[in-house]
């Protein structure tokens, strides 16, 4: 569920108007709503009773700082990857304890970053990181609470670029090395172990991968626990995936039916439950905004050409992602339907949004919104094209604020220098 509807004839975000907001604005621009955001967290959280939970927003999923901080306010704890997120995540409201250190890649400074702003855990990649945060944590005379992330072996059946549990992608250790490496941990210093973690993938649609990954871990810590490690943490990482609107696309099972599913598997490990959401939280709570320039007919084809394009929303040219495309001006009763290819102006066929997608019919100066685009959209938008990057603005009830401003475009070239001999 999400707070975008028709009032009157216009697409509104809670109760304001998306052509208010764009003519303040201009276009395109994503916008976000907090009830949204809000209610997708309550939900979650309310789905695993009577289970000692803790909830762990993916900062990667959209790091808005204004969407960071209504989470924080809500009460979530952030799951970073990088000390950038780890910054971005402070200066939001969170604080040390309430951070997850992931990601395989982890330097010796964000490493040290993460030791001096006290966060909750690591969640360790491999050996040599785990080494690594061994030697750094010992020589600043700090602790490093960790978990190991386990690789369960496990086909997320989600796109290829999006899955992570399988032997051959890069995430985690072999499940079947887990004793070994924990006998490691527990002779460094610097290093206690709370826990487990693993991760298999994104927008997941069933739930049997993650029932088959959690029994994998349940069996993991139940023979740590009898090698004499203490297992207080068990993190199940995020994944659960939302709907996009494509037609015939699985409808991903709810939230309550996931909790369900890891109370019956792992209700009695006897452990903080930790998860790690992003697009769940976020995606079907951000909408991208954008104008027709120009209706340009084919040899056989109607494309719409928009004012938004792939270096603001890359899903559907990086994973060829579908988003529901809604006009802003609600078309009327018993208008039709043409089959409409909706593409921007960057000079590669990849940008494209949709092919022959039924819309209503659209004229130069209309406005779309692509629809569930609050995560994995405007955090990962370039300026490819020297295109800006578009405004953020977030909504609460009647109210909107911009929360990133469209730069000018000397901002944009700020940073750059001619070399002396130019």
């Amino acid at each position: 569920m999400h707070h975008f509807a028709y009032q009157n004839g216009v697409l509104h975000a809670e109760n304001v108007s998306i052509a208010d907001i764009a003519r303040e604005v201009g276009t395109p621009f994503y916008c976000y709503s907090s009830a949204t955001i809000e209610r997708h967290y309550r939900v979650f959280t309310e789905s695993f009773p009577g289970l000692p939970i803790k909830l762990c927003y993916s900062v990667k999923a959209n790091s808005s700082l204004a969407v960071l901080r209504t989470l924080a306010l809500a009460g979530a704890g952030a799951d970073v990857v990088s000390g950038g997120e780890i910054r971005r995540a402070l200066t939001a409201g969170f604080k040390g304890p309430d951070l997850v250190f992931s990601g395989v890649g982890k330097t010796a400074e964000e490493i040290a970053l993460a030791l001096d702003a006290g966060i909750y855990q690591f969640n360790v990649e491999s050996e040599p990181e785990l080494e690594h945060i061994s030697a750094i944590a010992d020589e600043k005379g700090a602790t490093a609470s960790i978990t190991i992330r386990v690789n369960p072996d496990v086909d997320a059946v989600t796109h290829a670029k999006i899955t992570t549990g399988k032997a051959e992608n890069k995430f985690g250790i072999p499940w079947s090395r887990a004793r070994e490496v924990y006998a490691r941990a527990a002779k460094l210093p610097g290093i206690r172990i709370v826990g487990v973690d693993v991760h298999i993938g994104s927008q997941l649609t069933d739930l049997e991968p993650f029932e088959a990954a959690f029994r994998r871990v349940a069996d993991v810590v139940a023979t740590l626990r009898a090698d004499g490690h203490s297992i207080e943490r068990v993190d199940l990482g995020g994944g659960l995936g939302i709907p996009y609107g494509a037609p015939e696309s699985t409808v991903p099972p709810l939230p309550s039916d996931y909790g369900h599913m890891v109370k019956k598997v792992l209700g009695n490990i006897g452990a903080e439950l930790m998860f790690e959401p992003g697009r769940l939280i976020a995606g079907n709570a951000g909408i991208l905004v954008s104008r027709v320039i120009y209706m340009k007919e084919g040899e056989n084809r109607t494309f719409a050409i928009v004012d938004a394009a792939m270096n603001d929303l890359i899903r559907p040219s990086l994973y060829d992602a579908y988003h529901d495309i809604l006009p802003v001006k609600q078309p009327g009763p018993g208008t039709g339907t043409r089959k409409i290819d909706v593409v921007g102006p960057v000079c590669e066929t990849g940008d494209t949004f949709a092919r022959a997608r039924p819309l209503p019919p659209l004229e130069p100066e209309d406005m779309v919104a692509f629809m569930s685009a609050g995560a994995y959209g405007a955090v990962m938008a370039s300026t490819y094209n020297s295109r800006p990057l578009v405004p953020e603005v977030l909504v609460k009830g009647s109210e909107y604020a911009v929360t990133r401003r469209r730069p000018s475009f000397e901002e944009m070239v700020a940073l750059e220098a001619m070399p002396p001999w130019l």
